[in-house]
């Protein structure tokens, strides 16, 4: 989807703008939504297919939870006139998102009224093992909405590092939506549902579509260029480690209503493949620092071996400049630097020169933008993987934490506060 595109085909005039959120909110609000298991935090695995996320809890769902196989990313500008539209919008995202995650037949509606669902996915909508998680930029706390003093410490716009090749069309946003299944037929389901009912509170800005590829033969799925990728991850299943890296903690110095968030970084990454097509497996590798096969660092056997950088001081096996190595050098302080990475291929057809354009959605989750995804890229500059990728687009979001119960919506902590 070209990011500029708009719909040029909106008929009559709309009715207002908070007149169509508040109808939507009324009308979702009483709809049937079930919830039922918690997801299955294995590190690596894909969710099981019968396990529907749970909608509500301390924080959103599509962090933690294991990848689904299908992704869309949207970023929205919101054009709500006010506060008071913006309140109601997102008590209308947060009604039709705990709607579509739950699944489930639409309200009936009479003969004469539009039809209240799509009907892509049949009469009754499927969970499928639905997520939708939702993050606010920092272009949201300017003075439109009285906000600025509630912004998140560390939430700026999404700097240009040395390597990027930003389009501006593809960066930013007031407002990002994820939304992960089973299948890509809910993924687009679940967008054209959220894009009817917030019409008018809030416009696409960019838009890309993800797949996760199956592990082959076994472990990591694999990136696009044939490498296993989110290998060394922390261990989701281990509640300290995700309070210590990916959730906002009480006493933080952050504002209270971020308590149970996290940080994302979001970069959408070109990669070169006709060009890395014809590079030597071993020069691949020593990019890397990991076999392609295995994805074991090239000083082990298996793929969750520990490289030992100790015995290895001059770069003779692990090369210093390696992906692997400038990431995460496994020196004193370096294991908080690490963020929960959930990386998505995408494939937008062919560039306008010809050449094949695909690559990588990178999210990575985190507690600090400074302490963790700022300081990897810093130590990345200069990569020769550089060579072969070429960041675009993206940006900096704040999840806010998760939905309490029915009663309860996204983003309600901000804006009651002050």
């Amino acid at each position: 989807m070209n990011p500029t595109d708009r719909d040029e085909h909106d008929g009559d005039r709309p009715p207002a703008r908070r007149t169509v959120l508040r109808g939507a909110a009324a009308g979702v609000l009483g709809a049937t939504a079930t919830a039922s298991c918690a997801p299955d935090h294995a590190p690596t695995a894909r969710r099981a297919a019968a396990t529907t996320p749970a909608f509500h809890g301390p924080h959103q769902a599509g962090v933690l939870t294991p990848k689904q196989p299908h992704a869309a990313f949207v970023s929205f500008d919101v054009t709500a006139a006010n506060r008071a539209e913006l309140a109601d919008l997102l008590r209308t995202l947060t009604a039709r998102l705990r709607s579509l995650t739950g699944g489930g037949a639409p309200d009936p509606v009479g003969i004469s009224a539009p039809p209240p669902d799509s009907g892509v996915l049949g009469p009754d909508v499927p969970a499928d093992g639905l997520t939708a998680t939702v993050g606010f930029g920092a272009s949201l706390f300017d003075d439109r909405y009285g906000l600025a003093s509630h912004r998140p410490r560390r939430l700026t716009p999404m700097e240009t590092f040395p390597d990027d090749a930003l389009d501006p069309a593809w960066c930013h946003g007031d407002l990002l939506l994820q939304l992960c299944a089973d299948h890509p037929d809910t993924v687009l389901h679940a967008l054209r549902d959220v894009a009817r009912h917030t019409r008018g509170g809030m416009q696409v800005r960019w838009r890309i579509q993800g797949f996760d590829s199956p592990p082959r033969p076994s472990g990591t799925s694999r990136n696009l260029l044939g490498f296993k990728d989110g290998t060394a991850n922390p261990d989701v299943t281990d509640p300290r480690a995700m309070n210590r890296l990916v959730w906002i903690g009480p006493g933080s110095g952050e504002p209270p209503w971020t308590t149970g968030g996290s940080y994302l970084a979001i970069r959408l990454i070109r990669m070169l493949v006709e060009f890395w097509d014809r590079v030597s497996v071993n020069e691949q590798e020593r990019m890397f620092g990991r076999r392609k096969d295995t994805g074991a660092p090239l000083d082990g056997q298996d793929e969750h071996d520990v490289p030992r950088y100790a015995k290895d001081p001059s770069g003779d096996v692990i090369p210093l400049d390696s992906h692997i190595r400038r990431a995460d050098p496994r020196t004193p302080g370096s294991e908080d630097t690490r963020p929960l990475r959930r990386g998505y291929n995408y494939d937008l057809g062919t560039s306008a020169n010809g050449n094949l354009d695909m690559g990588l959605v990178f999210c990575a989750f985190q507690q600090d933008l400074d302490r963790q995804f700022r300081a990897v890229q810093r130590r990345l500059a200069g990569e020769p993987l550089t060579d072969y990728i070429s960041p675009f687009g993206g940006g900096y979001f704040f999840l806010p934490p998760g939905v309490r119960d029915r009663a309860d919506w996204l983003g309600s902590g901000l804006l009651r506060s002050g």
